[in-house]
């Protein structure tokens, strides 16, 4: 088994944990890139604790909790009991001015001793779901890993596991992470990613591009606070940018990548529009305009229910700190940014052993 403690009892946690006994109870591969990845199926991750600290979670069994409010993804899996309670972790910056209404913290429930928490659990990774934003929290737990002895996921858009220190630190305790900010499964910033890469090879020179996303859940609401975003705009916009010079395009077009707006009905529902414009043969011009309609939270499960399984692989195999060809694969800001044709490559020579 893959023993993993979820941080942040949100709609992606939700969203991994259905998957994973979606896919333990039909074995048909459809919905996923890999059915087996080092003799691993989804089945064999266990999720054995989970931290949050909205007071309608603290408390409850993750079966409870991961339904409760403000969650609102897709119910596509009935879960049962896992026979444990979530736990209340701290605070720090986790809870923005502006969602104290949405993420409701009870100051009389007792703040877990994380790190404690996380070596009793026997867990052999933490996964950080906290919200866009949370720049101390997310390393405070990054911090605790490393101290329990426990390699780490780093799912949101705080630069972590892309950094040198913090990969050289985890590779000291012999630890192994990937990061950061987990890509979709098929979402904005892979198809924008496969465009661009694609017009550039046959020929096709971009003048500007636009991605705009919007969404209803709670990581949109999340984003409204432009202060919270700053990382998450670099971490998308690198994604794409980076092609260019991967390419050595003569020139850097116009960009402008991000999430815009919530919009409160679409709840887990994400839409992005893409606008790419630019010349073809003979410097005739184009437009591309695209709509991409998807389930936020099972399309990021779809990837992270691969992470985990890499990174097992790779902790078995000895390695220590950040694992380059899984964080390529997996996240949108990497510590190297490849093109997906390279990404693939590397994937597949990683699986290979």
């Amino acid at each position: 088994m893959i023993k993993v403690v979820v941080i942040g009892v949100g709609n992606c946690a939700s969203s991994l944990a259905q998957g994973i006994h979606f896919y333990n109870h039909n074995r048909a591969p459809f919905g996923l890139m890999h059915a087996q990845i080092g003799g691993f199926q989804p089945g064999d991750i266990q999720i054995v604790g989970a931290i949050d600290v909205d007071h309608r979670k603290v408390g409850k069994d993750l079966a409870v909790a991961l339904k409760s409010e403000p969650n609102c993804t897709e119910i596509f899996a009935e879960l049962p009991d896992f026979g444990f309670n979530v736990v209340k972790g701290p605070v720090l910056d986790g809870v923005a001015e502006h969602m104290k209404q949405r993420f409701v913290v009870d100051d009389a429930q007792k703040v877990v001793n994380v790190e404690d928490y996380l070596r009793e659990s026997g867990a052999d990774f933490a996964i950080c779901y906290l919200p866009v934003g949370s720049d101390e929290a997310a390393k405070f737990y990054a911090d605790a890993a490393i101290k329990a002895g426990v390699g780490f996921i780093n799912a949101i858009p705080v630069f972590i596991c892309s950094t040198p220190e913090w990969d050289e630190r985890f590779a000291k305790a012999g630890l192994v992470c990937a990061g950061d900010d987990i890509k979709s499964q098929f979402g904005a910033t892979f198809l924008n990613r496969l465009l661009v890469e694609h017009m550039i090879e046959r020929g096709f020179s971009i003048d500007d591009l636009y991605q705009l996303n919007v969404g209803g859940n709670t990581d949109f609401e999340n984003m409204i606070d432009e202060s919270r975003l700053s990382s998450k705009r670099i971490s998308k916009t690198s994604a794409v940018k980076t092609l260019f010079n991967e390419f050595n395009s003569e020139k850097e077009p116009c960009l402008r990548i991000g999430p815009s707006d919530f919009v409160p009905h679409l709840k887990d529902t994400k839409i992005c529009y893409i606008n790419v414009r630019g010349k073809q043969f003979g410097n005739v011009p184009f437009e591309l305009e695209l709509k991409l309609t998807v389930h936020d939270s099972p399309n990021s499960a779809g990837v992270m229910i691969d992470v985990i399984r890499m990174l097992k692989v790779a902790k078995d195999r000895g390695m220590k700190g950040t694992v380059q060809p899984v964080s390529s694969y997996g996240f949108k800001h990497p510590a190297i940014n490849e093109t997906e044709t390279d990404v693939r490559k590397h994937l597949e020579e990683f699986l290979v052993g």
